[in-house]
Order: C-alpha cells, then structure tokens, then sequence
C-alpha cells in the first residue's frame, strides 16, 4: 500500500498556498441543478502510510462529512445528489520528520431521480500537500485541511464533468440502469457516518 498515492488515477494538488475553503467566501457560482441530498462517508478499508501520526476512522469520517456538508449546501438546484465517499488512506506526518501530508478517497455520485451512479466506477481523488507547514499545524489541522482540500477537488471534478459530459444540465447518461445501479454499487448505509443535507435518499430505498 505504500504505493497507493502514486499508482492511483487521481485529482492532484501539491500544496496548498491559500486556503482551500477561501472560494467560499465569494459570491456562488451555480452548478447547474445540482443540490445535495445525501451525504455518505465510510472509511472502512482506511489505511495509514508512510510516517504518520495516528487518525481514527471516525475522525476522518466526522472531518470530511463536515466539509463536504460546508462544500455542496451552497447549491440550490432543483434536483436532488447523493455523494458516497470512501476514505482509503491517509498520510499526517508530525513536525520534523520528512514527510508528505496526504489522503485518498473514492468519490460516487447518485442521481436521486434516476436512482443511479452517475460514475459507474467510483472517482479516485488524492490531495498530497508537500509544502504545508507542519511545524505550525497539529495533527487536527492537517486532517481539517486535507478534508477540506479534498471536498474542493471534488466540486473541481463534478465541474468538469458538467462541462464534459452533462451532468446537471438534464443531458447525462449513466449508462446504467436503475436495477443495475442499486445493485452494483449503493451508497454507504446512513448509520456509519453520513449527513442528509437535503430530502431522504430515495436511491437506495
């Protein structure tokens, strides 16, 4: 697993000058119909690599749902989706030692009235922060940031994909159909640590 940031298809950023939540102090700029109803993070595979210190699956769970919460209830579009979102590993060095500060995820999207993944395999997003000065940061900051920076590469993505391919525009295609979508691949239970920001999710009833 020690080679999971570098094999792994990915969104990357190398450090963070700036906030990665400044954007959303400005003016909102809409993304199409989207609205966010569900919001599921599971952490159930999570891996710690390199020199890290200690971070729970809770902790992770608690840092990304918040947000992602913070992220996507700025959007007020009339159709409701679902993110599900799995926390694969995680790098939080401490002061000194060499090290990268890093996390990788996988990332679905639902469409809550078509009750199907609009990714019909699961987006691969890393954040690897090089630059980032430990010595001034605890542990709970670089995991707030690395949530944080995560949540802002994700809505990089879902913009690029409405650009690509339609989505939010009423012209996407899954190509999945609504039995093959439930089956293959529904979005993490809500017990395990998820928030619903908007209406119940229908997609997986």
């Amino acid at each position: 697993m020690r080679r999971f940031f570098v094999a792994l298809p990915l969104i990357f950023t190398l450090a963070a000058c700036g906030s990665s939540t400044r954007d959303l102090e400005g003016p909102t700029e809409p993304l199409g119909d989207f609205r966010i109803g569900h919001i599921g993070v599971v952490a159930p595979n999570l891996q710690k690599l390199l020199v890290s210190r200690d971070a729970t699956q809770d902790e992770w769970i608690a840092a990304v749902t918040k947000a992602l919460t913070e992220r996507f209830s700025r959007f007020d579009g009339d159709k409701y989706y679902h993110l599900g979102i799995s926390v694969e590993a995680y790098s939080l060095p401490p002061p000194i030692i060499p090290g990268k500060s890093a996390v990788a995820m996988h990332v679905t999207l639902w469409d809550d009235a078509a009750q199907a993944k609009m990714n019909p395999e699961p987006k691969q997003i890393q954040v690897i922060k090089v630059f980032e000065s430990r010595i001034s940061k605890n542990r709970e900051e670089q995991l707030t940031g690395l949530a944080e920076e995560a949540a802002r590469l994700i809505e990089v993505w879902l913009r690029e994909m409405q650009e690509s391919e339609g989505w939010f525009t009423g012209g996407a295609d899954t190509g999945l159909t609504d039995a093959q979508a439930v089956s293959d691949a529904p979005l993490p239970a809500p017990a395990t640590g998820s928030t619903s920001v908007g209406e119940p999710l229908s997609a997986i009833r």
